[in-house]
This record gives C-alpha cells, structure tokens and sequence, in this order.
C-alpha cells in the first residue's frame, strides 16, 4: 500500500539513511503544520486500519520488537520538549553589559573618573549600571520560564501497551506506533491517532483557547482536500490535553516537537522579544549623550589650548564636564518609576512581569484580544427561552452574577407557564453537571451548568435529588442529542426526557405543551415554525437546544416524544467591555478580536461591544484566508480588520508580524498554550490570571487577576502617565546639568575662578539625581492623558518640546546664577559669595523642579497631591539650611550663614524659572483652547 505519511511501512536498515535525514527537518517548518503536514493533520483523515500499517504496529498488542522501538527512537529522540539553549547563566548575565548605548557610555565614564582619581563618582556610576544590568538580567531570566512551564504539561507517565503487556512507563520513552490508553484525569502523553472512544472528551482549551471540552471519535474525517482546523481534528487527541470523561486508546503517531504542543514550544524558542518603545528611546538618548559628551570635550579642550593652557589641565577639565553632562542616575530613576508605576498597577488588578512594559502601555496602539474570557465572561448563560405558545417571539432571561438570587420572572405573584416548567424540569433531570461544595459552584459541561443556573429565575429548583435515574444515553456528535430515564416515586412508572440539537427532537416528537399543560398535536406548521424560530435565536450568535419529554422509557432512540421548547444561551459580553473600547478608540487605540469560534459567533459577539463591523466581508478575515495569502498582503488587508476567526496559534504569530511590521505597537492578550508564543512576539503580552494557563502567564508581560477586559484601560492610562512623568523628570535632569556644566564651562573659558567646589557640586548632584527627580516619576496620572494618541514606535524621548523646555530652565539658571556670581565677587573670591552661589543654584533647581511637575497644568491647578515631591523638595531645603547654617556642614561645604533678607533675595530671583514656565502654559493652554474651538465651530 502507498502511502503519504511521513513515516515508511518498513523500519528497515536499508531505509535508515533517508528517514534520519528526514527527521532532520529545521523545527520551523514545523511552524506552520498544525494545519497542513503535521502528522495530526495526515492521520485524522486516515483509518484505524491505515494507521495500523503506516507504522507497522498491533491494535491490541502494540509494537513488538525492542530492536524496533530503539531504532525509532534514535530517529525521533524522547518523547521531550527541551529547549537547545546551552548558554550558561553567568554567560547571560555578561552579556547584558555590550550592547546598549546607555550602559556602554556609563562604564567608559566610570573608568575615566576613576582614572582621574574622582572615586566618588565612580562609585555612583558603577552602582547604577549593577542595578540597571541585573534587573534587565532577571527579567530576561524569568521570560524563559515560560518554557520550562509549556514542558509541566507533558505528562510523566503513560499507559503503555507492547508486546501484548501493558504497564506504566515514563512518557518520554514513547516512540511513534506505540499503543497507549488513557482515562479520566490523565493528561495525553503525546500526539495519538485514536483506536477506541468510550464516552470519551478531552479538554484541549491550554491548545485551541475554546473551553468546551471536545467529543472524540475514532473515525476518520473527510476533507474533499480542504485544510482541517485543528480543532475539529475529532479522531485525535494531542500531547498535554486533559481527558474529562470516558476513556480511551490509540496509535502514538507524533512524539517530542513533531507534536502540535512541539510546534509551540519551537515557536516560543525562536521569538525574541522585541524591545520597547521606552528602550530604544533610552538606546537613543544614550547615543545622543555620548556625541554630545564628546563635542564638550572636543570644544573646551580645543579653546583651553589656543588660550595657552596645559594640555593635561585641560583634558582633567574636559572630562570632569562631559562626565558631569552625563546623568548617570538616569536609569535608576528611570527604574524606580516604573517599579513604583507596577505597584499602583497592581492595585489596579494587573501584575506587570517586566518593567520596561509599564510605559509600553503607553505606546500601545492595536490590542489583539481573545474573545473568550476576556471580552466575554468565560461562562455560558442562557439568555433567550422559546415555546410553541410565544409564536413569533421569544422571551429574555436577564440573569445577574448572582444565580441564587430571587426570581426575578415570577414577581407580581405571577404564575410561571406551564410549558416553560417542563422545559426546565428537562433540563435539570437532563444534566450531569455537579456542585462542589470546596469551591462554591458547579463543575462540568457549561452547558449544563448555564440550564441548571437559570433555574432560580424561574423560581424553580433542581429536581435531580427527586428523582432516579436508571437509564442514559450519552449526548455524541453522531446521535446530537442525549436522555435519560427517571423514576419518581412508584418506580412502576418511568420517564424520559430529552435535549439535543433542534431537528432532531423534532424529528423524534409528534406533540408539544401548550402553557396551560395541556398536550397538543405537533403539525408540520408547527414544526416549520420552532425551525424559523431555532434560526431566529441562532442568528444572535446562541447556541441553540431543544427539549422534549415522554411519559414512557425509552433505552437507545427515543420517539414519539412531546415538545417543551428551546433554549439559546451565549458566553455574554463583560459589563465594561463596550465602554471601555469605546474609551480606546477615542484616545486612537485600535481593538481587534482574534478567536478559534466560527465568523458568526465572533461577529456577533463583536457588536454586542460595538467594535466597527459595517461589512462583515470586509471587517472580518478567518483564517483559511490568511493561510492563502503572503504576510504582505496580510498586513496591508489587516488595516480593516476588526475580527480574525477561526485562528491557530500560527495565525496568532502572523497576525501580530503583520501589525509590527506596519509599525504598530502590539498588546495581544490570551490564556492558553496555543497563546503563548503570540503573547511572547508581541510588545505588551498579557495574560489571563484566573483561567490562563502557567505558559501563557509565564509568556507574558503582564496578567489580568480578574481577567477583565477593562483593566487594560487602566494600565494603558498608567503606561502614557508614567511616560510624561519620565519626561518631567528628564526635563528637570538635564535642564541641571545643562546649566551646571555652562556654568562650570563658561567660568573656565572666561578665566574666572570656579563658582563652586567640588563638595558643592556633588552636594547639587545628589539632589539632582535624587529624591526630587524620582518624586516627579510618581506624578498622580489625569485622565486627560488618555486623549493622546499612542507614541509612534520610533518616536524619541526628548522631543524637540522637551528640548525647548530645558533650554529655557537651563539658560535661566545660568543667567540667574551668573549674576549672583558676579554680583558678589570682588577681588577675591569669600565664603560668602560661594555660599550665595551655591545657594541661588540649589533654589533655582528646586523651582525648576516644580515647574517640571506637569508640562501644561499650573502648579495651582495640581495642588498638594503629589506627597513624595513635597516630602523630596521640603527634605532638599532642610538640607540645604543645614549645609549653610550648622557649623559641621558648614565646614565641609566651606560656606557661612547668610541672613534672611539674603534668602528673600534669592528665592524671589530664583522663582523666575517657574514663573516663567507659568506664562509658557499659561500660553499653550490658551492656544491650545482657541484651536479646539476653531476645529469646533467648523464642525459645526
């Protein structure tokens, strides 16, 4: 027999060569064949009988000679995920160092004061590069995790069959064509073909996404040639899934990364993260630090020689003032702002993993969201319930969270129709879910949990307690539909009750109940309209199920049955989902919905949250599409595109390429396995906390501890803040330096004696770079910063706005100082014109940081609520009362006390820099109010 698998009928010596050479086949190509080659893909289309020969292995007693299995084995290897990575950990935490722009020019500042003797300075600048390189170490560090938690899902052991002896082995020791079994509560040891399905279901939600759990058959499936998705691949059942009920065996047909789990894992080990917007805009400044650096070297140096001076008081001048320029507290800063951003994020319900994504989320423009769970609640609700008697109209069951609520429906000592109990009292007695007392609900089929919840807005309860049950058939996607039959009370007398799919409770039922109880007969009129009415309900995006009874007992094909009515039930939208895409896409933040459930569904569900779909043919792509065409026509289709259905964990990847591509930044949320690697590729990747899996988490940047939606919103606004606030604090940063390092210059090239001492410039350096700076990084975040458009991925941190605002603070304090200096000095330099120096730069820069604190809102119109700058700023003037007024202090800064008309003298001069920058926003504010107007008025 011929045959396209690609395993040979024969293991035979003489065949080695070629099979080892074509298990040698690059693990990216295995990228893409969840959907076409892959093993899973070949075998669900092929009988038992064909898989059986294909791999030349027993139905019952499995593979039988051990020079066989060993053979296999060397082709194929374990049964194992490992990842090929053999850097060692001291190698990774080396390599961190070289590389980025920023830490490169802090290490050659470091070795340069250190050279010169200015240990203090070298110190500091080391302590910040360790901080800096190890927190980016442990972030990297712990990104790989995700790994090791994709390699929890395989399972240790197997239940194998060979040789005809069946015995627990360890799951790695599988080799394609071994027989193994499996029951509930066992996870699938490795991709397998099935031979035998005894009520059997698998949960595949940590591969697909989809919760329901899926009904597995052993026969094999047609395509007419089309592609099968895997998640309608019935006859097979994969690697690190979780059988929920029955049992079963089958044929291991892939093994290790050839698995659809494999496929993944190889995914995940070949994305890297990409780098934040945050990140290559400090990889800028560093570059631009570092010219800027060496143009102040070039010049002092070059005008110190032609004015005669010593070459090496020159070059010790030089580098003291590029060093100086340099703000080598900056990544520290930068650092403790986003840590204290994460801290107020998780107090918004989102635990942010890696600190650069905090202000990521600022820059975040596209949101690829997972429709279950996130957008939706995760739990099936029965919302709409039909009976003959409603006619051409359907009654709306508005459930809230709490299901043990009183029912809302019989109210007004209404009595509930009669029709609509029976069809009720089928669904309690026609369902197999449980409740668990240690977790407080029900657990099973969601489905039936939905039928059991929405009893109690009926006032009615579940009457499964009452009754015995002493027969079932069990629902199956051949049979679509299940009974079971009852005792109740004389056990001479048994019903059956029926639910399943709409024609087929119709085809078995000859009468229905009316509302008054009484039994009728059910003409074709009758029936044509519950079929009008079953499509009506499924045109909302429900899925619907009929309902149907028998006073008699019926053991394999229930008939003559009496209708009782439908139900439609959904997995409805979160509350705050609809305003909450409303809230992003008016601040230019782009939602589309990626999900595994089919084009109606999804686009149903994505009007409920009134995300754009006017044309479904053009809003909507699925992916058989995106396999027919290339990633460039994907990414320029992709700008109308509000909805992907139907998706695989490759067209996940694809998807997010194509954004990024465009330039897009990228949030993609999800919760499974079959997430992870989208979730990993994208900038912002976030996680589901209660219903994701540990690979997903593991994946991401950040997880949802409610799995809400809405929460995004919250972090988005605290990402854009944090970026403003970073901002601020740069303004404030360099606008210091910049006036120090002038002032400093200016002195030397005009031949004056140095305003400041060394003790002084360090004392204006701490200040510089400490506790005020990192007070304006936790600037409380207005609401007003979500009406700004996303930052463009190549959009620097000092903006042409924020330069402007520095040069105007610096060259003020240089003005402002200058004079103090020279209104001061006489024909020595004194105590007191130093302390007065000194003095005067130390306000102007508390001054400048106020007016730092937001760069369009008046100081009046912030008030008081930033606690830690106020704290920052009152502890910074203490210490400077201390430096010019206790003697011990007074001797290390070598200043005197001044009076205090001299301190009113200098806080009115220094306050100049914030009034200043009062009038600038005063300015902008009213500029920008007219131009809002304008635009207004010609809208109008």
């Amino acid at each position: 027999m011929t045959s396209d698998n690609p395993f040979n009928n024969s293991f035979s010596g003489s065949q080695f060569e070629d099979k080892k050479n074509e298990d040698k086949i690059p693990l990216s190509v295995f990228k893409d064949d969840l959907r076409s080659d892959n093993p899973s893909s070949i075998y669900c289309q092929k009988s038992i009988e064909e898989t059986l020969a294909d791999f030349n292995t027993d139905r019952e007693k499995g593979l039988n000679s051990q020079q066989d299995i060993l053979y296999r084995r060397s082709i194929h290897g374990l049964n194992e995920l490992e990842s090929e990575d053999e850097e060692t950990l001291f190698m990774k935490f080396i390599s961190t160092f070289y590389g980025d722009p920023m830490i490169m020019l802090l290490i050659g500042s470091a070795g340069i004061s250190f050279f010169m003797g200015n240990i203090d300075d070298a110190v500091s600048i080391t302590a910040a590069i360790i901080i800096v390189v190890t927190v980016g170490f442990i972030q990297e560090y712990r990104s790989e995790k995700s790994l090791e938690a994709l390699n929890k899902l395989v399972p240790a052991e197997a239940h194998l069959t060979r040789n005809g002896i069946t015995e627990t082995v360890l799951a790695s020791t599988l080799v394609p064509g071994d027989l193994i079994h499996f029951a509930v509560g066992d996870r699938i040891p490795a991709d397998i073909r099935l031979v035998e399905s005894v009520h059997l279901t698998v949960d595949e939600s940590n591969l697909t996404g989809e919760t329901k759990p899926v009904k597995k058959l052993t026969e094999r499936i047609e395509s007419n040639g089309d592609q099968i998705p895997i998640n309608d691949r019935y006859s097979i059942a994969f690697m690190g899934t979780l059988v929920r009920d029955g049992r079963g065996s089958g044929i291991v047909i892939a093994t290790g990364h050839k698995t659809a789990f494999g496929s993944v894992f190889a995914m995940m080990s070949s994305i890297e993260k990409p780098k934040t917007p945050l990140q290559n805009a400090m990889d800028k400044l560093g570059k631009e630090l570092s010219i800027f650096s060496f143009v102040v070297i070039g010049l002092i140096g070059l005008i110190g020689v032609i004015q005669g001076r010593s070459m090496l008081d020159m070059f010790q001048i030089s580098v003291s003032l590029a060093v100086a320029a340099i703000p080598e507290g900056l990544p520290i800063i930068v650092a403790v702002t986003l840590a204290l951003g994460v801290f107020r994020m998780a107090s918004q319900r989102a635990i942010v993993k890696r600190l650069p994504s905090v202000e990521t989320l600022g820059s975040v423009n596209v949101i690829c969201s997972d429709k279950t769970g996130t957008l939706t609640q995760n739990h099936m609700t029965v919302t709409k319930v039909w009976t003959v008697d409603m006619g051409r109209s359907h009654k709306d069951v508005e459930q809230k969270h709490s299901y043990n609520s009183s029912a809302a429906f019989t109210s007004s000592n209404e009595q509930i129709q009669k029709d609509i109990k029976a069809l009720f009292e089928t669904a309690s007695l026609c369902n197999n879910s449980k409740y668990s007392v240690e977790k407080e609900k029900y657990l099973g089929n969601p489905t039936d949990i939905a039928l059991i919840e929405c009893l109690s807005f009926f006032g009615l309860n579940d009457i499964r307690n009452t009754r015995e049950r002493i027969h079932e058939l069990p629902f199956s996607s051949t049979r679509k539909f299940m009974s079971v039959v009852t005792h109740f009370g004389d056990k001479a007398k048994a019903e059956t009750f029926v639910k399943g799919a709409v024609e087929k409770i119709i085809e078995r039922s000859n009468m229905y109940i009316n509302k008054e109880g009484e039994i009728k007969p059910l003409n074709d009129e009758i029936k044509k309209l519950i079929s009008i009415m079953a499509d009506d309900l499924a045109s909302d995006g429900l899925r619907v199920l009929a309902f149907a009874k028998s006073s008699k007992s019926y053991s394999d094909d229930p008939v003559n049955l009496t209708f009782c009515g439908l139900t439609g039930m959904n997995d409805p939208p979160r509350p705050n989902v609809a305003s909450s895409i409303s809230r992003l896409t008016r601040g230019g933040v782009r939602v589309i919905m990626i999900t595994g459930d089919s084009e109606a569904t999804a686009v149903n569900i994505a009007r409920k949250i009134g995300m754009p779909i006017n044309d479904s043919t053009k809003c909507v792509l699925t992916g058989d599409k995106i396999d027919s065409i290339s990633p460039e026509a994907l990414a320029e289709a992709i700008q109308n595109i509000s909805v992907f259905a139907r998706t695989t964990p490759e067209h996940k990847v694809a998807i997010v390429k194509a954004l990024q591509s465009r330039g897009d930044i990228v949030a993609m949320t999800g919760d499974g396995v079959n997430d992870a690697p989208a979730l990993k590729l994208a900038d912002i990747g976030i996680a589901m906390g209660q219903n994701g899996t540990d690979v997903a988490k593991e994946a991401a940047d950040m997880v949802l501890t409610d799995d809400d939606f809405s929460t995004i919103l919250h972090a988005i606004r605290e990402g854009k803040g944090i970026f403003y606030n970073i901002q601020n604090f740069l303004t404030f940063q360099l606008s210091t330096s910049v006036a120090a390092l002038s002032l400093i210059a200016l002195c030397t090239l005009l031949n004056l004696p140095n305003p400041l001492n060394a003790m002084q410039i360090l004392w204006i350096n701490i200040l510089m770079d400490g506790p005020p700076a990192q007070s304006l990084g936790v600037e409380p975040v207005s609401e007003e910063v979500m009406n700004q458009p996303p930052r463009s991925r190549s959009d620097k941190i000092l903006t042409l706005k924020v330069i402007r605002r520095v040069l105007q603070s610096a060259f003020i304090v240089i003005v402002g100082t200058m004079f103090v200096y020279r209104r001061e000095m006489g024909d020595s330099i004194t105590a007191r014109d130093t302390t007065m120096t000194f003095t005067c730069f130390v306000f102007f820069d508390m001054f400048s940081a106020l007016s730092c604190r937001h760069q369009l809102k008046s100081v009046f119109e912030l008030g008081l609520k930033n606690t830690m700058f106020n704290y920052a700023v009152g502890g910074s003037i203490l210490g400077q009362m201390c430096a010019i007024y206790v003697p011990f202090f007074q001797a290390i800064f070598q200043t005197e006390a001044l009076s205090l008309g001299d301190l009113l003298y200098l806080v009115g001069l220094t306050s100049t820099v914030w009034i200043f920058d009062e009038v600038r926003k005063y300015f902008l504010r009213k500029n920008k109010k007219s131009i809002f107007y304008s635009s207004y008025m010609d809208s109008v």
